[in-house]
């Protein structure tokens, strides 16, 4: 049964720094019903492999591959593998040719719903959850219903009707935390509560389709607004666990029409803020925060709705249809006529006749996301499809669009990121109501190169899309530098190329933009001279990117003086500055995450004490002569997240590491031999989780001197299914 708490409990061992601290590597994968076992692998290697996950280019490995490069990594290392929601013994049996039997005491914790798949286990391997007594269930339920009230007290006269609401929860977790969280919203008086248990009444007796948790989680969809009904529905589009980028998420429902403008908000803002009620209602499940806490990821609990609305994957008649996994053709399984949404998850579809089919024949489409089909041309046909709003074409091999694209009046986000698209055809300009304009080529995977990718060349008439709101990436030109300050709605910018010539220019049109929040700038070559001294904003920035020489006084700007205590996130990359920038960027107060690549020439970088309060992540990358580094007692006192990159003279750990006691997890990629064997000697034991790397050398892990003896010669299973069963 789902909503017992299996994943919440494994969750929390999992995060247990202390147990980490016993393991060379770990990885989280979410299985489900859906997921094919090159996925599983897939996804287990980029987690094993962590923030390095740049070294390889696991999407291209078949399955083959996969299994040969696990069965490496893991061969000598002791793992600790979560394997989430399994359903069926088979998946589990083929999962496992991967979990190498080394002798290391490696430990793996599934989670299922399925009690074929406990059965594989030993007894004393099983742990088998059941529902919370009365009293804890009382307990779960008061903290969500009555979050502000000291000690979660709930009020004499609504605890027999509170005590008769959680009885009918049965114990279920899942059921008691939504039913806490919609109290919340209603008033704390009896005959509110008492209309609401008769409702929930209703829904227990006359829902037979569902199961007990989805029959009360369906409750709480009934009393969402409506104005929340369908942004929530939409999840049902996605794969099972399938985590969402708030920010993809947040266009599709605006091209889906789910968005109300409200005052002076942008569609995105009303967006962002429905994504935060869905979140408090406990009807979605942040998956992860950026540095200074933003919602990120999000995914729903699996659970879907499909006797209450339209939204299928594919294998009914439907208005939405989302790929999930086909091996057959789909053509004589949809009716593209009808068609609004189609979204595609199976990169390795068979692309047949049905592909100029959806072209041609959907003529009400408003969402098309192919990202990562096997795409090289788009049919000219593209252009009958009036009503399209949102097309995604990443991770294809299209190199050009047709020019009937220019007839797509209504499009508001075209996604071409990692394509081969560079130009646009004459009148493009037309699309008034393009929203969101993302498109670059890939040029380098390592992104070790200063021109890791190529940008989209302005075409005439850019800078007339005054509903732009996001522009990544375009080159600069003198016309369209001239221009930028026209695109008032601007919120997120990445402009490559610039010239020396242009900075001035550059400077005034910035000056003029009332919405920025991301900036990124990027110079034609690492000999060109950024001239940024009098740069200045009318808002502060959320993030700056800054990549190439910069002149002298900078980081003194008028922007800086303004508004540098506001930014959040910064970026410095080839700057090549003779004086440690470390010192000029401590000023910035609230800065939550810094990046530096090959921006320092110097051989010393100092972090005093005070320096970086809230900084939560620091990488280090590429500074070529820094042999040593210095953290004093209360510098970077915030940092969770170290990472250090190809410092090639940098010899020893830095100097006052120990300070760093709120550190979760350190990587020290590509760096000396030396280096790697001072981490070896256990100078960093007090960081959770260490990964290191030496130059031109594969990756691997510090071997903890901690480690406790193998208790067999078998990684150790448990599982959590059934009613709930831990196989550990």
């Amino acid at each position: 049964m789902g909503g017992l708490g299996k994943s919440t409990l494994v969750n929390n061992v999992y995060k247990n720094e202390a147990l980490l601290s016993n393991f060379n590597c770990h990885a989280w994968v979410s299985v489900s019903q859906s997921c094919k076992i090159t996925d599983i692998w897939r996804n287990m290697l980029k987690e094993i492999y962590g923030n390095d996950n740049r070294a390889f280019d696991a999407a291209s490995m078949n399955s083959a591959e996969l299994r040969v490069e696990l069965a490496k990594i893991l061969d000598k290392k002791r793992y600790f593998i979560i394997l989430d929601d399994v359903w069926t013994a088979d998946v589990l049996f083929k999962i496992r040719e991967v979990l190498v039997d080394n002798d290391l005491g490696s430990r793996v914790i599934i989670t299922t719903r399925i009690e074929e798949v406990a059965s594989i286990a030993e007894d004393g391997c099983k742990i088998k959850l059941e529902p919370l007594n009365d009293h804890d269930a009382w307990l779960l339920f008061c903290m969500k219903a009555f979050p502000k009230t000291k000690n979660h007290i709930c009020p004499p006269e609504l605890h027999q009707c509170g005590k008769d609401i959680v009885e009918k929860c049965d114990g279920l977790p899942l059921a008691l935390v939504a039913i806490g969280s919609l109290l919340t919203l209603k008033k704390e008086s009896v005959k509110d509560w008492r209309v609401f248990y008769n409702q929930l009444i209703w829904e227990l007796h006359n829902n037979e389709s569902l199961n007990h948790v989805e029959k009360i989680l369906n409750l709480s969809y009934k009393y969402l607004p409506d104005y929340l009904k369908n942004c929530f529905l939409y999840f049902a589009l996605f794969p099972e666990d399938y985590p969402i980028l708030r920010k993809r998420l947040i266009r599709l429902w605006i091209a889906e029409g789910f968005i109300e403008q409200k005052g002076a908000c942008s569609l995105e803002d009303v967006a962002e803020a429905y994504l935060g009620e869905l979140v408090q209602r406990s009807m979605l499940q942040v998956v992860k925060c950026n540095s200074f806490d933003r919602m990120q990821y999000l995914q729903s609990f699996g659970i879907t709705y499909d006797d209450t609305h339209e939204i299928v994957q594919v294998g009914l008649d439907s208005r939405r249809v989302s790929v999930v996994q086909c091996n057959k053709g789909i053509q004589s399984r949809i009716c593209p006529l009808r068609h609004r949404t189609f979204i595609s998850f199976d990169t390795s579809m068979v692309l047949s006749s049905w592909y100029s089919f959806i072209f041609s024949g959907s003529k009400y489409l408003t969402v098309l996301d192919l990202s990562g089909l096997p795409i090289e041309d788009i049919p000219n046909s593209i252009g009958e499809l009036f009503n399209l709003r949102y097309l995604c074409l990443d991770d294809t091999n299209v190199s050009e669009l047709p020019k009937s694209i220019t007839k797509l009046h209504n499009l508001q986000t075209l996604s071409l990121e990692r394509t081969k698209v560079l130009n646009f055809p004459q009148g493009f300009s037309k699309l008034k109501k393009l929203r969101h304009l993302l498109t670059w080529k890939l040029l380098d995977a390592t992104y070790r190169s200063f021109h890791n990718w190529e940008s989209m060349k302005p075409f005439e008439g850019l800078w007339d899309l005054k509903e732009l709101q996001s522009l990544n990436e375009v080159r600069a030109t003198k016309i369209f530098v001239a221009k930028l300050g026209d695109l008032s709605q601007l919120r997120s910018v990445s402009i490559t190329y610039v010239r020396s010539s242009h900075c001035a220019q550059l400077c005034y049109s910035l000056s003029k933009m009332h919405q920025l929040s991301k900036l990124h700038i990027r110079a034609i070559n690492e000999a060109e001279l950024l001239l940024l001294e009098d740069l200045t904003m009318k808002n502060p920035l959320e993030k700056l990117e800054l990549v190439g020489r910069l002149s002298k006084g900078t980081l003194e700007s008028p922007f800086f003086s303004t508004h540098g205590n506001q930014l959040l996130q910064m970026e410095l990359s080839w700057c090549q500055l003779i004086e440690s920038p470390v010192e000029e960027l401590s000023g910035l107060s609230n800065l939550t995450e810094l990046r530096l690549t090959r921006a320092y020439t110097g051989q010393q970088l100092n972090f005093c004490g005070t320096w970086f309060q809230k900084l939560k992540n620091i990488v280090l990358a590429d500074l070529p002569e820094v042999n040593q580094i210095c953290i004093h007692e209360g510098a970077l006192c915030s940092l969770e997240c170290l990472h250090m990159d190809r410092l090639k003279e940098l010899r020893d750990v830095p100097i006052g590491i120990e300070f760093l006691n709120s550190v979760k997890e350190a990587y020290f990629t590509r760096m000396r031999s030396d280096f790697v064997r001072n981490v070896q000697m256990g100078k960093l034991n007090l960081i959770p989780k260490v990964y290191w790397s030496t130059q031109g050398e594969s990756t691997g892990e510090t071997e903890p001197d901690n480690l406790p003896g193998p208790s067999s010669s078998t990684p150790q299973w448990r599982l959590i299914g059934v009613s709930g069963w831990m196989v550990i």
